[in-house]
């Protein structure tokens, strides 16, 4: 459910009315609380959606369940998940998650690309990096989302969507397992939309509707 204001905090929903976007892709951030959030709205976007997902959940290079997590999903959920392989290329119909201890890109090819360069806000797979890659190449195209976690990694992620023209979101943070991130990404004052966690995936695809 979208909020007006968000309670205990006095920041402001920033819900702009206007026409449905042209999205071409969406990018998640999401760390601390993430398993049980992906696993509760990645469910709910329809086999129809028509543009593919790309995520970063904060996971190490020795996480042994990086294998589970992927399948776990993918048994709940109508789009297909795939864990994330350098010069995959981007197809509607996908989700696509970063495999641990690798930061995830997007290429000028719509194409993903893994990388093995420093952390970034302590993480690698950095939820910034990708956001800001993925800005690079799909511009006002892209619609970003940070949810529950508990450090500030995506906050400049968001602004380089929004300052590229793309719509930004944030997960309520009295919704979130971990406060921090959304609350982050809200202070930055270029979160548009802030959604209770269900509601994201409607919003998502009301976005992507055609008049």
């Amino acid at each position: 459910m979208k909020i007006g204001i968000l309670e205990n905090t006095g920041l402001p929903d920033r819900t702009i009315p206007g026409s449905k976007a042209s999205i071409k892709a969406v990018v998640m951030g999401v760390s601390a609380g993430g398993f049980k959030a992906l696993h509760r709205i990645l469910p709910m976007f329809s086999i129809k959606f028509p543009v593919p997902l790309i995520i970063v959940q904060h996971r190490s290079a020795d996480e042994t369940s990086g294998g589970y997590l992927i399948k776990s999903l993918d048994k709940r959920c109508q789009l297909q998940v795939r864990e994330a392989q350098d010069k995959f290329e981007i197809m509607p119909g996908n989700i696509y998650i970063a495999p641990g201890g690798y930061h995830l890109l997007v290429e000028n090819e719509q194409r993903l690309a893994l990388s093995l360069d420093m952390p970034v806000c302590y993480c690698r797979p950095s939820i910034d990096v990708l956001f800001e890659s993925a800005a690079d190449v799909f511009g006002s195209g892209l619609a970003g989302v940070i949810m529950t976690g508990a450090n500030f990694d995506g906050s400049s992620g968001i602004k380089t969507i929004k300052s590229a023209g793309g719509v930004t979101i944030a997960q309520n943070p009295a919704t979130s397992d971990a406060e921090y991130m959304p609350m982050s990404a809200i202070k930055t004052g270029f979160v548009d939309h802030v959604l209770d966690l269900d509601g994201i995936p409607t919003f998502l695809t009301n976005l992507l509707e055609t008049k």
